[in-house]
């Protein structure tokens, strides 16, 4: 089928096509329709495949058009698509961007048909010029208070857990077991509010109603009604401005016994290590690695932001709506449900899908367009990785993670997962290029715990 093809470009990255068929290529079109409909209908009167044509254009003239010219459309679209896809044209659909008739046109086999879809395509956006960017750059030092924050931690995931004795009282620090209740005016529990067996650590705050301090010295098995005042400002707002009375029982009390920060420890921890220094050597490295790869990521944010602004382009909404549908079925499958009882779940809570699709739109919107820059620096730039450059990728990764070159290989050998790596380090090799020719200013210095707040 031969075609004449013409494209007007829209806003928000849509086109609009006009496709003009020739008579020759309509009447055959039309003739084949006719003929299939021939072949295969029944009619009164007529064996299958006898109905004359005649008698099918009289009884069914405009339907069979309609038919036909759906189905002209259909394979000049095909041709259209299939051109796109051969030269990769940038005039090539999305995927999931359906493109739209504007109108059914009339078809007349003596005459060409005419016809214009609409559809949205993959935006385009030039980087040309990097000058006047700048890009801010943390400065972050591994202090030794931050080794001595994660030694701590390790210590605490290492720790026995022991029983106290029944008669020793709750201390700050304690791992305790309660029961609790609301209670009304007349001291009765409050139908729904009792919670059994919950487990906290006392002193860290990590219960809705703050009664630590409240159950500090209650020994097991002990009852105590409290009752809590919560100031206007409380973090709780459904607690905010209340007065509430508790029923507490005090079920079990734990206390961590924390072993001691030593050779043997760090053995334990790992059997790579021989000595506590070996342990704090390899800490330390691991924390200047993971603040050096945060500092690579916000740069790499703050680069991203200054390029969205400098060269604005917008997104056609077929590809926002799909990332925002990708996002929530994501979050379904995160709480293992389906997105339909998911939406269900959210309406129950007292707010709805497309409130909470609103709120994603913003930060959806610029990743999208950060991705959609990339690519196109990618491509503009023929950013490639060669086979060495892949061996000292896989090397990075195996130091990082504190495991052989030879594993992280066997966890690439499949195609896609190496697809993956080889993406990421054609990234890398973009981002190194791009942070030589842009601005990089030093930032405020901060901690590795204030580093890793907002992560």
């Amino acid at each position: 089928m031969k075609v004449t093809k013409k494209i007007e470009q829209l806003e928000n990255s849509s086109i609009k096509l006009t496709v003009t068929i020739g008579k020759k290529d309509v009447a055959q079109g039309y003739s084949d329709v006719v003929t299939k409909y021939a072949k295969n209908i029944q009619m009164p009167g007529f064996r299958k495949g006898k109905v004359p044509v005649s008698v099918l254009e009289r009884k069914y003239g405009d339907a069979l058009k309609q038919d036909a010219a759906s189905e002209i459309i259909e394979n000049a679209l095909e041709t259209v698509f299939a051109e796109f896809d051969k030269e990769k044209s940038e005039n090539r659909p999305l995927p999931y961007a359906q493109p739209e008739l504007s109108e059914l046109p009339v078809l007349d086999t003596a005459k060409d048909l005419t016809f214009s879809v609409t559809y949205d395509v993959w935006p385009k956006v030039e980087v040309t010029d990097l000058s006047g960017i700048e890009v801010t750059e943390p400065q972050v030092k591994v202090s030794d208070a931050d080794l001595k924050e994660e030694l701590e931690s390790i210590r605490e995931r290492n720790a026995m857990v022991l029983d106290k004795k029944d008669d020793e009282p709750v201390a700050k620090d304690d791992i305790v077991t309660v029961n609790y209740s609301e209670l009304d005016d007349t001291g009765n529990e409050i139908e729904g509010s009792k919670r059994q067996d919950y487990v906290f650590t006392a002193g860290s705050g990590q219960n809705i109603y703050k009664f630590d301090d409240d159950i500090i010295g209650m020994k097991k098995g002990e009852t105590k009604d409290i009752e809590k005042k919560y100031k206007k400002d409380f973090e709780d707002k459904d607690l905010a401005g209340t007065t509430k009375k508790l029923r507490v029982s005090v079920t079990a009390v734990k206390i961590r016994n924390l072993p001691d920060l030593d050779d043997e420890l760090a053995q334990d921890v790992n059997e790579k290590y021989k000595t506590l220094d070996d342990m704090k050597a390899d800490i330390k490295k691991n924390m200047e690695a993971s603040a050096a790869n945060k500092v690579k990521e916000l740069k790499t944010n703050d680069l991203i932001k200054k390029l969205i602004e400098k060269y604005p382009f917008a997104l056609p909404k077929s590809m926002v709506q799909m990332e925002l549908d990708s996002r929530w079925r994501m979050m379904a499958q995160q709480f293992q449900t389906t997105p339909e009882q998911l939406e269900k779940m959210v309406t129950a809570s007292g707010q709805t899908k497309e409130t909470m699709l609103t709120q994603w739109t913003g930060d959806t919107e610029e990743m999208l367009k950060g991705r959609i820059i990339v690519e196109s620096l990618l491509k503009a730039r023929d950013i490639a990785v060669t086979p060495e450059e892949i061996e000292a990728h896989y090397a990075k990764l195996a130091e990082g993670a504190g495991v052989s070159v030879e594993e992280v290989k066997k966890y690439y050998a499949d195609p896609r997962q190496k697809e993956y790596l080889i993406d990421d380090a054609k990234e890398q090799k973009l981002y190194d290029q791009l942070f030589a020719e842009v601005k990089v200013v030093k930032g405020e210095k901060k901690s590795l715990k204030d580093l890793f707040a907002n992560a």
